[in-house]
């Protein structure tokens, strides 16, 4: 879970946090905002196996409502996390 944002409409929103698959590498993190009809993949290929990968994920919201963006990370081995992580951004004029 990641704590509910704040945002307006017009002004970018950005929320990070982190990744871990415990041992084994991250090769990329997937954000979406349609309940995970598709998937946007930032690779991470670079990543440690040994550390937590931090992500970051922006966007301008175009109008008035609430957004919930959801993130995974996807592991060396193909494996996707198996239960996203979601946020609930509240955006006001």
């Amino acid at each position: 879970m990641i704590a509910p944002v704040q945002g307006k409409v017009g002004q970018q929103v950005s929320l990070s946090g982190y990744a871990d698959d415990f041992g084994t590498k991250i090769v990329a993190v997937e954000f979406s905002l349609d309940d995970g009809k598709t998937w946007a993949r930032f690779s991470t290929e670079e990543s440690n196996p040994d550390r937590m990968v931090r992500w970051t994920y922006s966007f301008v919201p175009r109008s008035v409502g609430t957004y919930r963006l959801k993130v995974r990370s996807v592991s060396e081995d193909g494996r996707v996390s198996p239960m996203a992580a979601a946020a609930t951004i509240y955006v006001e004029e």
